[in-house]
């Protein structure tokens, strides 16, 4: 049998049209990002350098704008997941204990999905990133 776990709602409502905005806008930034990353990224068939100073530093670059590009994707994911919880009216509450994300929290990491206990893994969750 499955236990409910209580939804409390946050004490200071949230301003949704402003978060709204502000997750619309930086997924753009990060769709865009991602875009002239992957633009950026040498194709597997694109031939390396003879020279092997240049190969090493075309290899590099790979690495890091493929790093930039999975970086963006993810936090891409968690802004999709952020604006499916404001449209549930689930937002800014946490997704493991069910307790008001702080205020704090989401002015700093607005698709943030659980709390800074629950994220620290202080309440016998697992430490979760976001």
């Amino acid at each position: 049998m499955r236990t409910r776990r209580r939804v409390h709602r946050p004490e200071t409502p949230v301003d949704t049209q402003a978060v709204r905005a502000r997750l619309l806008r930086r997924r753009e930034e990060l769709q865009s990002r991602a875009s002239s990353a992957s633009a950026d990224l040498r194709h597997e068939s694109d031939p390396l350098s003879a020279d092997f100073a240049e190969q090493v530093t075309q290899r590099e670059s790979d690495e890091v704008l493929g790093a930039i590009t999975e970086s963006a994707r993810e936090e891409l994911r968690q802004i999709q997941a952020a604006l499916r919880r404001l449209e549930a009216g689930t937002y800014g509450i946490c997704i493991v204990c069910g307790e008001p994300i702080e205020a704090g929290r989401l002015a700093a990491v607005p698709y943030a999905d659980c709390c800074r206990a629950c994220a620290d893994g202080q309440r016998g969750g697992p430490r979760r990133a976001g």
